[in-house]
Formats: structure tokens, sequence, C-alpha cells
């Protein structure tokens, strides 16, 4: 028979054995916005405001379109992870699976639609 204390059998547990992942995935991903979407204002800010074709040749460009798609596809990452969090904490049940699914695919469709966009305005 062991003896374990109940801090001994909850170290490293947490609430859903998950939490130190997530946490960790969310800071990554924070501090990639965190350089990313100033650069994203910066490329966005001098393309804004040109007409058609000037808009289509600056993002044909390889950098402006990479900032483009990776700051979209990040911000969708990262809202999909905190939004999840916030909806595991507040909607229970089936309604709160259900929501987190929803949100999911909106983040994805998106992020998706957002970079076939940039494909197609890039070429």
């Amino acid at each position: 028979m062991r003896y374990l204390t109940d801090r001994k059998r909850a170290v490293g547990m947490g609430a859903a054995k998950s939490g130190t992942a997530h946490h960790w995935s969310m800071q990554v991903s924070a501090i990639g916005l965190l350089i990313l979407v100033p650069l994203f204002v910066f490329t966005f800010g001098s393309a804004l405001g040109g007409s058609y074709e000037e808009i289509t040749a600056y993002y044909s460009r390889p950098f402006p379109a990479i900032v483009a798609a990776l700051t979209l596809v990040v911000g969708m990452m990262h809202f999909k992870s905190g939004a999840q969090t916030m909806i595991e904490d507040y909607v229970h049940g089936f309604k709160g699976r259900l929501t987190i699914i929803l949100v999911t695919c909106l983040s994805y469709a998106v992020a998706a639609t957002g970079v076939y966009a940039l494909i197609r305005l890039a070429l």
C-alpha cells in the first residue's frame, strides 16, 4: 500500500491535465503577434489607399504577403485558443462543446479564406 498525500497525487495533473501546454501555446502566439502586428500595420499602412493594380503589385512581393498571411493565421489560432478557454470556463455541457466546435470551425474558415484571398491577390 502506497501512502500518497493529496498534494503528491495532484502534482502535474492540473484541472484538465493539459493546462500548461495550452498556457504556453497562448504565450508563444501572443509573443508572435507582438512581433507580427506592428509589421503588418506598417506593411499594410503603406499600401492603404492604393488602386487595385498597386495593391496587387504590392502583395505580389513576398515580404508583405508572408507578413499578412502569418498575422492572419497566428491571430486566428490565438483567437481560437482564447475563445476555447473562455467557453470552457463559462459554458458547460453540450452547449459548451457545440460552441467550441463552432468557434474552431469559424477560426479555421477565416484563416483559410484570408490566406486564399492573399494567394489570389498575389498571383
